[in-house]
């Protein structure tokens, strides 16, 4: 299986080439910058590889959520790249891509993976684990103030994601269980993309280009900057 994989929803921008059991990765944590990043890493990644992007199986990336900007960005990107090459593509959560990064961590039952969405706001869902898998996604995922969360049935939860670090008090409070370990600095990376992506490509839960959509949460950023 051969995936190029994009994330570039938070401030962290990274490309990923999965090549059956072996994933390289360009990764920066550099905000504003990603327009000028994102097709340098992939063309890295290419040329490292020795490969093009018509020999690749399937094209995949973060949709969202996360920053408007970011998320168009990447779908911007990947639509193109799966245009030039007529390659399928993998939309994978960014939630999701987060949350992976903690699955296989001993002990994991249950992941909240919360990104800080600004406006007093986080980018957050819940999942659950069974050996070192992440199974079953609780709730939809939702842009909230982190005082309205509901608490949850869980034994205890790891938190994963930069809301945690602005929010951890309510976010704790809010759930109301115990939180087993806090991972505040984990952002979004193109490897769990390319990772989650490999089964939709196996299973053919794939799109066409101009059907590889965004996903934000939030309708109107302008309207509620207006009524705060």
């Amino acid at each position: 299986m051969r995936i190029l994989a994009i994330e570039t929803a938070t401030e962290a921008c990274s490309a990923a080439l999965l090549l059956d059991d072996v994933i390289i990765e360009r990764f920066k944590v550099a905000p504003r910058e990603h327009g000028d990043l994102i097709l340098p890493m992939v063309d890295e990644l290419l040329l490292e590889a020795d490969i093009t992007l018509s020999q690749l199986d399937a094209l995949a990336f973060g949709r969202g959520p996360g920053s408007f900007t970011g998320v168009r960005m990447a779908t911007g990107v990947i639509q193109g790249l799966a245009f030039a090459a007529d390659l399928p593509v993998a939309a994978i959560s960014t939630l999701h891509a987060l949350a992976n990064q903690v699955e296989r961590k001993p002990g994991v039952e249950r992941i909240f993976a919360a990104l800080d969405a600004r406006m007093g706001e986080v980018y957050c869902c819940e999942y659950a684990v069974v050996g070192g898998q992440l199974l079953e996604q609780i709730a939809d995922e939702t842009v909230i103030s982190p005082d309205k969360i509901e608490p949850t049935s869980a034994a205890n939860i790891v938190a994963v994601g930069h809301g945690w670090r602005t929010y951890e008090s309510t976010l704790r409070k809010s759930l109301g269980c115990p939180v087993q370990a806090i991972y505040p600095d984990a952002l979004p990376k193109a490897s769990d993309i390319a990772k989650l992506a490999v089964s939709r490509v196996e299973n053919k839960q794939t799109v066409a280009a101009e059907h590889a959509m965004p996903v934000y949460l939030r309708d109107n950023v302008a309207k509620k900057k207006a009524q705060q």
